[in-house]
């Protein structure tokens, strides 16, 4: 191959990667106030010199598992955008170094709880605490938050000497509550909205954790953020636990979501039992993530309030994925259950997804059914799978680099005017070649050339008029291809009876 071809062919390969990782991740000017905010750097004259700011991107790239280069590269920005804790990762580094010198000196407990903390208030000095959940999001009714953060409470107590016990009222030793932006914190604490600071929690013995109410908090859903993981990771800061370098750490300041691991690391129960001393019983308990997962799709279905018990579990809240197949039957995904809408209206029941795609994850994150080739897609994280009926193709799941995707999407649809897949993801949107299963050159764009179409949509249908519709959350967008902007919206469950949640006046339905 000619060596001025394969330059470009490399250069437009690097553009690519890096404009994917820039839309997403921190713009290099903002960086330094990203140090500041989580202790890297001293706030007091917001100027550093360039030692200082090399000093503080090498830290965190080592608490951040990144290569410790010192270099704001791309990747190191890509990681500063990323959803994760809003405490301070100061003292992280000194406080690991502690906890594993301990593991090898074998020094008493005791000893190491009067030497980990200097400051005031580092740790409990009782074993049995109280706690109370003040307010609550959106899109969780009182039940599922409840067991959500009563199972957080127990990951700890299960590997410690401590004991929880929930307060409706009066005086507690933690408190829990979702507010917006500025919540009477500090400017530095104020919430910025989804993604970003997820929730912040104060040491002992303030005792409280805040949650940002803006986001999308969800227990058995691969969309949003799963309150449990989070809830369980600010307890640990209200017990008296700094962020963790350890990768798999439930302690690790950024969000991970639900994985085959065990929830709790060696160094999250070696850090809490410095702390606390081991359980009563003398015998850890961990939980696989696996089973929680099914659990908690169990607690959330039970839990939410009936309503009309006439419509399903999606229509009262939100889902993961939309598409519609060749028959024009409608598929509604939310956890590791799917519903079926035919083109009459009528609706299944919920059906567990691995019945019927098996080798599926036990959620997933945008699905799209190509009238092309006759073929369902699935996206999870950094991979995509393709089914031929029920059956897995050959060759597949495939790494989504492999085929220049993102990793997360927001939603993926088949286009018929471009006769390709669409994959939206953030504030651009990528062009998938189902023959050639590589991105159409020239893409990602940016998601302005779908005018009026709203980031971090859940899923989009084509219906047989032609129109598109895209939902997020209780709303949907109508896309005239012809008109290429959007030309109408509402909220899904009171208009679009097609989805399988409205039984009421036929003058609603679209």
């Amino acid at each position: 191959m000619d060596l001025q071809l394969v330059l470009v062919l490399l250069t437009v390969d690097i553009l690519l990667s890096l404009s994917e990782a820039v839309s997403a991740s921190l713009n290099p000017g903002d960086a330094e106030g990203f140090l500041e905010k989580y202790g890297y750097l001293h706030q007091k004259d917001h100027t550093h010199n360039a030692d200082k700011v090399t000093s503080a991107v090498r830290q965190f790239q080592w608490l951040s598992h990144l290569p410790v280069t010192g270099r704001l590269d791309s990747t190191t920005l890509l990681k500063m955008a990323s959803p994760r804790c809003g405490v301070k990762d100061r003292g992280s580094n000194e406080a690991w170094k502690r906890r594993v010198n301990s593991v090898f000196t074998g020094q008493s407990q005791q000893h190491l709880r009067k030497k980990r903390y200097t400051r005031p208030g580092g740790r409990w000095y009782k074993q049995h605490l109280t706690y109370q959940i003040v307010n609550w999001p959106r899109h969780l009714s009182q039940g599922p938050v409840r067991l959500a953060v009563r199972m957080a409470f127990q990951l700890w107590s299960n590997v410690s000497g401590l004991v929880f016990h929930e307060l409706n009222e009066g005086q507690t030793d933690i408190r829990l509550a979702f507010y917006e932006g500025e919540h009477n914190d500090g400017t530095s604490n104020a919430f910025d909205g989804p993604g970003g600071a997820l929730a912040h929690a104060f040491f002992p013995c303030r005792g409280e954790a805040h949650f940002d109410k803006a986001e999308r908090w969800t227990l058995s859903s691969h969309k949003g953020h799963n309150l449990f993981l989070v809830s369980a990771h600010e307890i640990g800061h209200t017990l008296g636990l700094e962020h963790s370098p350890v990768r798999h750490a439930l302690m690790s300041p950024y969000y991970k979501k639900l994985g085959r691991s065990l929830l709790l690391s060696w160094d999250d129960i070696t850090a809490v039992q410095q702390l606390y001393g081991k359980p009563s019983a003398g015998a850890v308990v961990q939980i696989p993530s696996q089973d929680l997962s099914w659990a908690m799709q169990d607690w959330e279905l039970s839990e939410e309030p009936m309503g009309d018990i006439s419509l399903p579990h999606y229509c009262r809240n939100t889902f993961d994925a939309i598409t519609m197949d060749g028959n024009g039957t409608v598929l509604v995904f939310r956890g590791g259950l799917f519903w079926t809408v035919t083109s009459e209206s009528n609706r299944s029941d919920p059906l567990p997804l691995k019945r019927r795609w098996p080798q599926l994850p036990f959620a997933i994150e945008a699905a799209a059914f190509s009238p092309l080739d006759g073929k369902f897609y699935f996206f999870n994280g950094k991979h995509i799978w393709r089914y031929s009926g029920t059956v897995l193709d050959p060759g597949f799941p495939k790494k989504s680099s492999e085929c220049d995707m993102p990793r997360h999407p927001d939603c993926a649809f088949f286009y018929a005017p471009l006769g390709h897949m669409v994959v939206f993801k953030g504030s651009r949107y990528f062009v998938l070649n189902l023959e050639t299963l590589r991105s159409e050159p020239y893409y990602p764009r940016g998601l302005a050339d779908w005018k009026g179409v709203p980031r971090g949509a859940n899923g989009a249908v084509t219906r047989a008029d032609g129109k598109l519709y895209f939902f997020r959350e209780q709303q949907y967008w109508r896309f005239d291809p012809r008109k290429l902007r959007v030309t109408g919206s509402g909220q899904w469950t009171k208009k679009l009876a097609w989805t399988g949640c409205h039984r009421t006046s036929s003058n609603d339905v679209l």
